[in-house]
């Protein structure tokens, strides 16, 4: 996989002017992937369905700030971030067989961007580095349908709206973007996105929905922090291309349905969600946030290189960093079903969560 992983890598970082970023964080292969999630479900194992994990080599179900600066490794390509960032693994689901196989993908992008009222570029106080012991995550696993008008702006939109794809098709089909699943093959790749809360209350770490201490800028890639949550932070949207064209000989668009689906069990697309666990070192990031976004040099066009407060290794040496899953579980191959009890549930109304003790497959 690596080869690919890597010529995905930069060939989103070629690309990446669009997006406006200040700097990005890339991650080659994943650190691991299995059912573990410290935010959703901590000090538990396993947890409810598969995520695809990448960043520092301490990740676990009891991770903590502490944990994870004291890693040896990461995954991803900037060595002072030792943070974690993961989301749900993508399924094929052949549509004769009804077996599930997974998808690969060229990695992980993270981009660190500057956005909101809060930037000194845009007259606020400047943005603040996320706290040790900070989490947070972005998009609903049990969602199947959106629910609201689109820029209805409500924070419960935002969160909605903050899950985005586009299908990457070649010069003579019709692309798509959206915010569910395509209908059609995207032979370029299947390009997954979110946005990330880019406020936080300042007072807590974590909350019970793991979303109530942060909020979304109030046009979501850019505006107002609410009142509740003054404090800016960096904003981060993760892009990740999924190798949905390695299939394509064996389903038909039109006559059968899209087959990929969500390790949640979901086949809309709606569910897709990222998380972060932060590991940064807080002066680096901090220095950087300050320091490295001047418009007359390299770190005013995204060059995180430029950065004199950054490090940046080669792919070949973050793709070393691997663990093994703690789960002991068959999540590759040709599977009868998704690992954990995630039946297919598409909706129009949001899925149930099953554990082992319900589960009615």
């Amino acid at each position: 996989m690596f080869p690919s992983a890597l010529v995905s890598i930069l060939t989103a970082l070629a690309l990446s002017g669009t997006a406006n970023a200040w700097f990005r964080v890339a991650c080659t292969d994943p650190l691991v992937q299995e059912r573990v999630d410290p935010i959703i479900s901590p000090n538990t194992t396993p947890s409810n369905h598969v995520h695809t994990v990448h960043g520092a080599s301490n990740f676990n179900a009891n991770s903590t700030f502490n944990s994870l600066r004291a890693s040896k490794c990461t995954s991803c390509l900037v060595t002072q971030d030792l943070s974690n960032y993961w989301f749900p693994k993508l399924y094929f689901q052949d549509p004769q067989t009804k077996l599930f196989e997974p998808v690969s993908n060229g990695g992980l992008l993270v981009y660190y961007q500057n956005r909101g009222d809060g930037d000194v570029a845009n007259g606020g106080p400047g943005l603040k580095a996320f706290p040790p012991g900070f989490k947070m995550l972005s998009g609903n696993p049990t969602a199947r349908s959106k629910k609201y008008p689109r820029l209805e702006g409500s924070q419960g939109e935002l969160r909605e709206r903050a899950v985005e794809y586009a299908c990457l098709r070649y010069p003579s089909n019709a692309g798509y973007n959206g915010n569910g699943f395509p209908t059609t093959d995207c032979e370029a790749g299947l390009n997954a996105r979110i946005h990330m809360p880019a406020c936080w209350n300042g007072v807590d770490l974590d909350s019970p929905d793991h979303m109530s201490h942060t909020a979304y800028l109030s046009g979501l890639d850019n505006g107002k922090c609410p009142s509740t949550h003054p404090v800016p932070l960096m904003k981060l949207f993760y892009e990740i291309t999924w190798n949905v064209h390695d299939f394509a000989s064996r389903w038909t668009p039109g006559r059968d349905k899209w087959p990929f689906v969500y390790a949640t069990g979901d086949p809309t697309g709606y569910s897709w969600h990222g998380d972060f666990q932060n590991g940064w070192d807080t002066n680096a990031l901090q220095n950087a946030i300050n320091r490295c976004d001047n418009p007359n040099d390299e770190t005013g066009s995204g060059k995180t290189e430029a950065c004199s407060f950054l490090t940046v290794v080669q792919a070949s040496v973050a793709n070393t960093c691997k663990i093994s899953p703690v789960v002991n579980e068959v999540i590759d191959g040709k599977l009868q079903r998704l690992p954990g009890c995630n039946p297919i549930q598409a909706g129009p109304g949001d899925a149930t969560l099953y554990s082992s003790s319900n589960c009615p497959i």
